[in-house]
């Protein structure tokens, strides 16, 4: 198997971890790691066996890169990947794509202008119930999807690592709507298919610290004619994360993602139920198969499962919610830039 050399750009937590799940497949070798805070870079490479530097352009221009994970801050995304692009390597970004439409527009036109592979870090798809209650409902099995309903809540960011000042900052990470849920945004749309336009409430209530809501109801009409609903929130002292899907035949119920004795409830309308216990559903560590599947795109010269049209779509439907809560109004897609 050629091994295919890759530089990570970014090592906080998230580029820690794309680092050392990629240093676990087979045929990847991290061959640089690049951070302005040098001693975050430093103690990565060293428990990497990889070497460092603080300036990513000397990562770029390393010709045993082949493609490049990026972990910056999301306002930093765009720039670095269409550098990257540029340099001819192939680029995985972590969500959400970018801040804004014109910023992941930019990293489609390089990946494509560089004929270089964009894939964007949507490692939900990868989970054992995110994966399986797409499948089911795609199946058939229960008919056509009808409404689905996602919630994601919990308490405030009061302090610890999530706390930094980029990150209570729209611009520049993109808000709860963006860098969270950019999973469950992604989750609805992969199962139910395309946005077609969404109207959402909510508002600033806890999280003052910030300058984006801290509570969203956001309605989602799909094209296919369903229509979802999607709850987050940062000012619940009661989290949770799961949801359901009704469809034509039947439904899906998983009111907990993970954890514990969590499982999906499949009910036909004609039958009794089953249950699937998630902690039974095998699935191979989720970075690491994110990571192998892009790696295995440049391999083989074929698209990555994610592309930049999923992140960019996220990214629309997450401003769509922030314009329907500032306006009141439904928003049709696409929407200007």
């Amino acid at each position: 198997m050629e091994t295919i050399g890759i530089g990570v750009i970014g090592c906080g937590g998230m580029g820690r971890s794309l680092a050392t799940s990629a240093h676990a497949v087979e045929g990847i070798e991290v061959v640089t790691v690049s951070d302005l805070q040098e001693s975050l870079a430093k103690k990565l490479a060293e428990d990497l066996g990889a070497t460092y530097t603080v300036d990513y352009h000397e990562l770029l221009a390393d010709d045993s890169i082949r493609a490049v994970l990026i972990a910056s801050p999301p306002f930093l995304h765009s720039p670095m990947a269409v550098d990257a692009a540029t340099a001819g390597k192939h680029v995985f970004s972590e969500k959400p794509m970018a801040p804004t439409l014109d910023a992941c527009d930019a990293m489609i036109a390089a990946a494509t202008e560089n004929s270089v592979k964009l894939t964007i870090g949507l490692v939900c798809r990868y989970h054992a119930t995110h994966s399986a209650v797409r499948e089911i409902v795609r199946s058939g099995e229960l008919g056509a999807p009808v409404c689905m309903m996602v919630h994601r809540i919990g308490g405030p960011w009061r302090s610890g690592g999530h706390h930094t000042p980029w990150r209570l900052q729209r611009a520049k990470s993109g808000g709860s709507l963006m860098e969270i849920n950019a999973h469950e945004i992604d989750f609805m749309r992969w199962t139910c298919g395309d946005v077609a336009s969404v109207y959402a409430a909510g508002g600033q209530y806890l999280q003052q610290e910030s300058d984006y809501p801290d509570v969203v109801l956001a309605s989602l009409q799909f094209k296919n004619g369903a229509v979802g609903l999607l709850h987050s929130s940062h000012v619940s002292a009661v989290g949770g994360y799961g949801g359901r899907v009704d469809c034509e035949g039947g439904s899906l119920y998983f009111p907990q993602i993970w954890g514990g004795d969590a499982t999906i409830q499949i009910k036909p309308f004609d039958s009794e139920s089953r249950h699937l216990k998630i902690a039974d559903i095998k699935v191979p560590p989720p970075v690491q198969e994110e990571i192998r599947v892009f790696v295995d795109a440049i391999r083989n010269d074929t698209p990555p499962p994610v592309t930049g049209v999923d992140g960019r779509a996220a990214v629309e439907i997450a401003l769509a919610a922030y314009q329907s809560v500032e306006s009141g109004q439904p928003v049709a897609l696409p929407i200007g830039q």
